[in-house]
């Protein structure tokens, strides 16, 4: 039976707390979130990426600029058969097939 994904590295933050601080483990479960972070010296880290963060970043650095399409990965002729150009066929070179 598999378990279900908690998103939480629950081994890793026990292994932290326990063994790595050295806590009981009655105090280890009393800790907020928070606490264990500032315990574990990770409250100067830099904070998750949010989706407003990221809306950001591809904004100021898009994935491809819009004069150079695609920047010249793929010929637009090729589109319909794949990212390839022919069916089957590898380019390497960017030479047309």
């Amino acid at each position: 039976m598999t378990k279900p994904a908690t998103g939480i590295d629950w081994r890793g933050l026990m292994q932290a707390g326990l063994h790595g601080l050295g806590l009981e483990p009655a105090a280890f479960w009393r800790l907020t979130p928070v606490e264990l972070r500032m315990m574990l010296g990770r409250e100067q880290m830099v904070p998750p990426l949010t989706r407003a963060r990221l809306a950001e970043l591809a904004a100021a650095f898009p994935d491809a600029r819009k004069d150079q399409g695609d920047g010249g990965y793929r010929n637009d002729a090729g589109a319909a058969e794949g990212a390839g150009g022919a069916a089957g066929v590898i380019r390497v070179d960017g030479g047309d097939v």
